[in-house]
């Protein structure tokens, strides 16, 4: 999973009521909110981030829950595959080299035409053109060939055994009759897709909301909820307030405010278990951030438990590393025990001492580094301040800034960044892109610039094989090697939560990715909500 905390999240936060269509511009009746007045079709929930892009091609959509598009497969509630455009899940040879996917008959796009096995072939190889702007394109670094055989067949072959490939193919399959005829990287297909899910996209208002409209030519049946808006809303307090007032009729919120509507009997609160992490980057072209020393004493001198419990609420755990303490891939004995006493010994034996106002420095180096969170994030700026507190007890001093992702991304090669990751679908979705040292500086990717010749030898190994036992052994040494050398520090592993007006009956959750808001949450499966009568 790419350390991506949505660098399109550059909106300024809307405080304007947002509509789907006239009936749902209607004011909201009482002050209970929840989506009174609107209509019964029309829905509208609040999330925090934006997309960069709408194409599959460079990206969006590519763990699933789309929308716009579908996958040759998808999850379920417990996030187990299932069928999507393919009839069934695919057969797997004994080498474990090559899947086969029998595609769902009578799959139409939304603009009428039909879809077969020639738009996933284009989807996948396009993806892997040089020329493709998808950051994520190492996630399929495992494909040989896409070959379609007939209309309703697709083949991959890969290069080696890659154990998650299956789980890649929830990403979504882009029509080649509109994609194929433009640039992947600037057409309007970036803005204006087209595609085979559940919704439409209406209007995209940059900055504001999404808008999309049922799609009644859906495989999978018309959704009941016909018109559905997701607000941009940056800011954590707006959007708690906008949820108030009933302009939205659900929204993500920090524990801190969702714990504000608990007596509002209108509206219920949804927890989603999540891989979820937040992470401090410590950039190896950084003087001080990029020390080993102190590196480490940070990374036992933070104080993760009170974290969890005055930021989080206790909505969520402490974080070792990317991969969560209650997962079968988390290496035990990683653990690490706040400990200031150690933490300053680690210092002081490197070389880095005290000054007269209590801040270290060595040979002439101050122990200061600037770290920065993304503005209106109130989790990432509670995070950011108790770790610049904890990091002045060890006599670093860490100046706290905010700014939007094109102020940050320039200054990420030298700066830290409270950023965030995560992915439940496999460790190497998590870890490939997080610490692979040829991936630093692209993009989101290796935010720290990590450079660990045995982490790297490790990744490729646990990717090229599907013996799990052999895969479990190569991530316990990537694990035992953040101990050693820490280029980031993780602090919390945050359970998602969710406030939403109760007139759409029983909600449901996934285990969650990082990529929280968009097309998870409650809303996950919205084309399947049943609205109040």
């Amino acid at each position: 999973m790419v350390v991506r905390p949505a660098r399109g999240a550059t909106a300024l936060a809307a405080v304007a009521a947002l509509s789907v269509t006239a009936a749902a511009c209607s004011a909201p009746g009482g002050s209970g909110g929840g989506g009174k007045g609107r209509a019964a079709s029309s829905a509208v929930v609040g999330i925090a981030y934006e997309p960069e892009t709408l194409s599959p091609l460079l990206g969006y959509g590519k763990d699933g829950n789309s929308k716009i598009f579908d996958g040759l497969l998808t999850h379920d509630t417990d996030m187990e595959l299932k069928p999507a455009l393919a009839a069934a899940l695919p057969k797997v040879s004994a080498d474990g080299r090559t899947y086969t996917y029998k595609l769902r008959d009578g799959v139409r796009f939304s603009d009428g035409k039909p879809f077969s096995a020639k738009d996933v072939v284009f989807t996948y190889e396009t993806i892997l053109d040089k020329k493709t702007n998808n950051a994520s394109k190492t996630e399929l670094d495992a494909v040989d060939t896409v070959e379609a055989k007939g209309d309703d067949t697709v083949v991959f072959r890969l290069k080696y055994p890659y154990a998650p490939f299956a789980e890649r193919t929830v990403l979504p399959i882009a029509p080649e009759h509109i994609a194929g005829k433009q640039d992947v990287n600037t057409g309007d297909f970036t803005t204006r897709p087209v595609g085979t899910g559940p919704y439409t996209l209406v209007k995209w208002s940059k900055g504001e909301k999404l808008t999309f409209k049922a799609n009644p030519r859906y495989w999978g049946g018309e959704p009941k909820v016909r018109n559905f808006t997701m607000a941009i809303v940056k800011d954590d307090d707006v959007r708690a307030t906008r949820l108030r007032s009933g302009d939205l009729d659900g929204a993500i919120l920090p524990p801190d405010l969702a714990a504000t509507f608990k007596s509002d009997g209108d509206k219920k609160t949804h927890a989603a278990r999540t891989f979820d992490y937040r992470v401090v980057t410590l950039p190896t072209g950084n003087k001080v951030a990029g020390d080993t020393a102190v590196r480490r004493a940070l990374d036992i001198g933070v104080d993760r438990e009170a974290m969890v419990d005055s930021i989080l609420y206790g909505a969520g755990k402490e974080a070792y590393g990317p991969v969560p303490t209650d997962s079968p891939w988390f290496t035990e004995g990683t653990e690490r025990t706040h400990d200031l006493a150690k933490a300053g010994k680690i210092l002081d034996d490197a070389g880095w001492k005290a000054g007269k106002d209590g801040i270290r420095a060595r040979n002439g180096v101050r122990a200061s580094f600037p770290l920065w969170y993304l503005t209106g994030d109130k989790l990432r700026q509670d995070h950011a301040l108790a770790y610049a507190s904890d990091a002045k007890r060890l006599g670093i001093q860490i100046k706290v800034e905010s700014g939007t992702w094109e102020v940050i991304e320039p200054r990420m090669p030298k700066d830290a960044v409270l950023a965030g990751g995560g992915s439940p679908a496999d460790p190497d979705f998590d870890q490939y892109t997080l610490l692979k040292s040829s991936l630093a500086g692209d993009g989101f990717n290796n935010m720290a610039w990590y450079d660990n010749a045995r982490v790297d030898k490790a990744l490729d190994a646990a990717r090229r094989t599907d013996d799990r036992d052999t895969r479990k052994a190569a991530y316990d040494i990537v694990q035992r090697e953040l101990v050693k050398n820490p280029g980031y520090t993780f602090l919390t592993h945050i359970d998602h939560l969710y406030v939403v007006g109760d007139r759409f009956g029983d909600l449901t959750t996934q285990v969650e990715p990082h990529d929280h808001g968009l097309a998870s949450g409650p809303w996950w499966n919205v084309e399947k909500w049943q609205p109040a009568s």
